[in-house]
């Protein structure tokens, strides 16, 4: 069966709903919880969905009520980590804060719900390190604030291209777009 490859993030620069940008060209972002869905009405029970667009649109529906409670959350920017193999992506970790922690939760448990395959399940609930990774010359510093107005459900993949992401559903705090 195929999958889609979805990501929930909370963008920390501005984005549009739809955008699309490169994988090398991410805006700043905290990733929420990524995971990979079967398109089929077995793996999608809770959504009844089969076609690509369907399953996104279910997914992100279930998703409205978590997203819109975390909304506003003020965030501060912690200390300089690295992550990955041999700690070579730099980045920086995201202060312990409830709101954003209940989110993940939350996602998590959206996709728990539909079935989804959660890739990196040793980084998810308890193991969660909310950060923002460094890309090229842009970053944030420790101490900055930062607020929770921008989540997005993305497509890691749009149309099978793995070269670029797809904004599906953007949820902006009021005020913000």
């Amino acid at each position: 069966m195929p999958m889609r490859n979805l990501i929930f993030v909370a963008f920390v620069e501005p984005v549009a709903d739809g955008q699309v940008f490169r994988r090398t060209d991410w805006p700043l972002h905290i990733t929420l919880v990524r995971f990979d869905v079967r398109l089929d009405a077995g793996a999608a029970a809770t959504t009844n969905a089969q076609d690509p667009a369907d399953v996104a649109e279910s997914i992100a529906g279930l998703a409205d009520a978590p997203i819109a409670a975390a909304l506003g959350a003020a965030l501060t920017v912690g200390e300089d980590a690295a992550f990955g193999r041999n700690g070579s992506l730099p980045v920086n970790l995201i202060k312990p804060q409830p709101d954003l922690q209940a989110l993940h939760v939350q996602l998590v448990s959206v996709v728990d719900g539909v079935r989804g395959r959660i890739l990196t399940p040793a980084h998810t609930l308890a193991g969660y390190r909310p950060h923002v990774s460094h890309h090229g010359g842009k970053r944030l510093h420790p101490g900055d604030a930062v607020v929770l107005d921008r989540v997005a459900l993305v497509d890691m993949a749009p149309d099978g291209d793995h070269i670029i992401r797809r904004v599906l559903r953007l949820w902006c705090r009021e005020g913000e777009s």
